[in-house]
């Protein structure tokens, strides 16, 4: 209001002014307020989806550990820094905690948990607004400001400042340990990402006072703000938890090799048996890495362990292709050949073991041989890719003859042809060579079976359809596929035409819903998206294979919950 003298109109009409000015004060506020709720909001949800991540990426870390145990220092440091982590992380729940409890004016006795509270709720919503408690308990009265005690903004300062000296001593430690040695780009990285959890001051300055850490957070700030960078707080533990176990998993994968290639093996002792003479072989899974290099194993020919733990490299050694060793070798001559080494692997450690091995070959006289590339038998009505070799003799002077159930033959490249068949029944392949002398049979004819194709069966999302579907799975059908099961021929199912009944979660069946095609038609869909749960979805579909026939095919999908 203006001074002098005024009239009562002016002195009303000013007092009207200081209102609506504290009011309009007032909305600013609540929709602060109402802002800071949002954000805490976030943080919760980022707080537990990181939490959650954590818990799952450390289990993935145990288990790696059984397959490589040149992770368990990395493991052991990684659990380490979680429980320094979670300590701490665990002490803020208790300062949160006591503030609220204290704003709300309930006695020491009475505990908040902090990690339940939800400003949302009542009774802390009617306080979010509240200023000065949240100094008082955590910065202290100003007859005795800084507050220095139990969950004071103090004393949760030093337990940040010792929590990152902590973490970050332990990674200057591992550098000068070669079982948790880091590479020096991640240490040096990770050591940037701990240092967010240290208190640093803003140098924020008011009145001439300048600002410490402590009253950068809380100094007369509402308990929504308040309440806010003490979950930033955790947020950023979590945050700093998760780069230490992304690269303390990373580190320990570095030291050895990975074996992520798994294939079946046969080992036989001869290589070449008789007519009459029993066929015996070793049958098993063999792993191997595609990322091998050659500090890491190395395969050597004509010398033994002794001799290579002593450096010898003996004859030659084998070239490694994606994590195996190729070995090959020219046959001028016929009869039993031999040849053994040794593996010569590192282990985590740095250490090494020596895989003494040794086989033995015959080479034969020239001989003929015809594979069916897909299955061991052929498939009428589509194309089956065949392949054929005479020992001794080059593929561009192989040739086929082939007879019976219709078949058809075309060639596609040396050694390389497609069969046909519009029939059944049984194929004879004669396999032949170009030789100076003319066109020579190499041996008696190859017999294979021609097989009608199987039957198709439906397909939902790239697998065969199931007898009972979750109702959510069932909301995702978008489309229909085909295939046969147990068939790993190659050949082309596709769905012509399908009709589906079914019933939705308000009661209402629906006797036959159609469309030609694989995908599914919008009143389909809808029936899809909300069916009733333990009732049945009935699919007739049309079929046709790689041979033009059409199949039926009828599937009864229970719904379930």
């Amino acid at each position: 209001m203006a001074g002098g003298k005024e009239t009562p109109r002016q002195k009303m009409i000013g007092l009207m002014y200081l209102v609506l000015t504290a009011m309009l004060a007032l909305n600013v506020s609540k929709a602060i307020l109402k802002g800071y709720l949002s954000v805490n909001d976030s943080i919760e949800k980022s707080k537990k989806f990181i939490e959650e991540n954590n818990v799952r990426v450390t289990d993935a870390f145990r288990n790696a550990v059984a397959m490589n145990p040149g992770a368990k220092p990395y493991l052991d440091e990684a659990l380490v820094a979680q429980k320094d982590i979670n300590e701490v992380f665990k002490y803020l729940d208790d300062v949160k905690g006591n503030m609220v409890r204290y704003v709300l004016g309930y006695e020491e006795s009475v505990k908040v948990k902090g990690d339940t509270i939800n400003l949302r709720h009542y009774p802390q919503s009617d306080k979010i607004d509240d200023y000065d408690k949240p100094t008082t308990v955590l910065l202290g009265t100003d007859d005795m400001h800084p507050l220095d005690g139990p969950l004071s903004a103090e004393e949760l300062k030093k337990k940040l400042e010792a929590l990152h000296s902590k973490l970050v001593s332990q990674l200057d430690n591992m550098m000068k340990n070669p079982k948790s040695k880091l590479l020096q780009d991640d240490y040096e990285n990770l050591k940037k990402k701990v240092a967010i959890i240290k208190p640093v001051e803003s140098g924020f300055v008011e009145d001439g006072v300048k600002f410490t850490w402590a009253m950068d957070q809380v100094d007369h700030l509402p308990m929504a703000a308040v309440f806010v960078n003490l979950n930033k707080m955790q947020a950023d533990l979590k945050n700093v938890e998760a780069e230490m176990l992304q690269v303390f998993g990373a580190a320990s994968g570095k030291l050895t090799l990975k074996f992520d290639q798994i294939k079946a093996r046969v080992l036989a002792p001869s290589s070449y048996i008789q007519a009459g003479q029993p066929y015996e072989a070793d049958i098993f899974l063999g792993a191997s890495s595609s990322q091998v290099k050659p500090e890491d194993m190395e395969i050597l020919l004509g010398v033994d362990s002794a001799g290579a733990a002593q450096g010898k490299k003996g004859t030659g050694s084998v070239p490694i292709v994606s994590g195996e060793g190729k070995y090959k070798v020219g046959t001028s001559g016929v009869g039993e050949q031999t040849y053994s080494g040794v593996i010569k692997y590192r282990n985590p450690d740095g250490t090494y073991k020596y895989y003494p091995f040794s086989q033995s070959y015959k080479v034969a006289p020239p001989a003929a041989a015809v594979a069916a590339e897909q299955m061991n038998v052929f498939y009428a009505g589509v194309e089956n890719p065949v392949s054929a070799q005479a020992a001794g003799v080059p593929l561009s002077d192989v040739q086929l003859s082939a007879t019976g159930a219709g078949v058809k033959m075309t060639p596609k490249g040396p050694g390389k042809y497609m069969f046909t068949f519009t029939g059944t029944g049984d194929c004879m392949v004669t396999v032949s060579a170009k030789t100076k002398d003319g066109v020579k049979p190499q041996g008696p004819p190859f017999k294979f079976r021609v097989k009608p194709l199987p039957k198709p069966d439906l397909k939902i999302g790239g697998k065969f359809a199931p007898s009972e579907m979750k109702k959510e799975d069932v909301a995702t059908i978008r489309a229909l596929g085909a295939g046969a099961q147990g068939f790993d021929f190659q050949a082309n199912y596709v769905v012509v035409g399908w009709e589906i009944s079914g019933t939705n979660n308000k009661g209402r069946y629906f006797p036959g819903l159609t469309g030609s095609g694989p995908t599914l038609s919008g009143e389909a869909l809808s029936l899809l998206a909300a069916p009733a749960v333990n009732s049945k979805i009935y699919i007739e579909a049309k079929i046709k294979g790689p041979d033009g026939k059409i199949n039926p095919v009828t599937q009864s999908i229970k719904v379930l919950k």
